[in-house]
Order: C-alpha cells, then structure tokens, then sequence
C-alpha cells in the first residue's frame, strides 16, 4: 500500500459521519480524485469543482473580482474564501480550498507556491502557503500541492480526534 492508501484508509476512519469538499485551482481536481478514493468515498465525500479562472472563481464561488484581479487569484484570503464555499455549496463539515502556481510566471515572481486553507463548521482552522522548488513543474507540482494537503487534512482530524 502506497502512503497515499494509508493516508486516504485513516482519513476515511477520522471522518466518521463528518463530510468534506473541495474548490481548487492550482491542483486542477486532484484533491477530488484523492478523496474520492477513501473506501465507501460517498459517505463522506459530497464533491468539489476546479474554477480554474478568474471569472469561474468569481461566477461558482463568489470570489470578490476586484481582490481577484488585485492577487492573480493567489491569496490567503482567496483560498480561504474558496474553502469557505465549497463547504457551504456542498453543505459540509470541511471544506478545502486551494490556489496557486503550478509553473513559475511573471505573477509568481517565477516561483511555485500556493495557498490553502481548511475550513471546518464555516471556521478558518487551516490556513497556510506551501513553497515549491521551481523545478517541480506542472502535474509534479498539482501532485506535491495535493499531497500535501491531504496531509495536513489527515493531521487536523488526527488532533480533533485526539488519535496518533
């Protein structure tokens, strides 16, 4: 069993009768397939949407536009806004929300980084900024952003569990 298995197998144990969401950007809806992947997944997965542009994040998630623009979207602020609404969209516990750069641009001062935040009962628990190195570039660098995500996840309900 990979360590995703093995992560995935205990998140399915921690959630019990708790569900979770997701809105994404930078991981183009990795996070999703991951969840999706927790045994009887529908118990406790209700969904997610990648909004992938500006106007999306504006049109299915609410994001502010003119923060939007102001931000290239990348922003404490705009993640935890999207966890926010996947939670509420999906009516969940926990929603996760995420946006970043999958390859170095101009916007990103040609650095990888993104943005996450967990939100649990509508309440910011997580909110945090994961740096890359540059040349982990593209579905390398979606994969490394979700599973470190899913990771943090996992170590949030092993502490509100109270479990190791």
């Amino acid at each position: 069993m990979n360590p995703n298995e093995d992560i995935l197998e205990n998140i399915g144990k921690l959630l019990v009768s708790e569900t979770v969401a997701t809105a994404e950007s930078v991981t183009a809806g990795k996070l999703q397939f991951l969840l999706s992947q927790i045994k009887e997944a529908s118990d406790n997965f209700k969904g997610g949407l990648t909004a992938y542009t500006l106007e999306e994040k504006v049109n299915l998630l609410g994001i502010d536009e003119e923060e939007g623009r102001s931000c290239d979207c990348v922003s404490p602020e705009i993640a935890q806004d999207m966890a926010l609404q996947a939670s509420h969209l999906f009516n969940t516990d926990y929603g996760i929300g995420v946006t970043g750069y999958a390859t170095p641009v101009e916007e990103s001062n040609f650095t990888l980084y993104a943005y996450f935040a967990i939100a649990y009962k509508m309440e910011i628990v997580i909110s945090e900024k994961i740096d890359l190195p540059a040349d982990l570039l593209g579905p390398d660098a979606q994969e490394e952003y979700a599973r470190i995500i899913i990771a943090a996840f996992e170590n949030l309900l092993v502490v509100k569990n109270g479990t190791n």
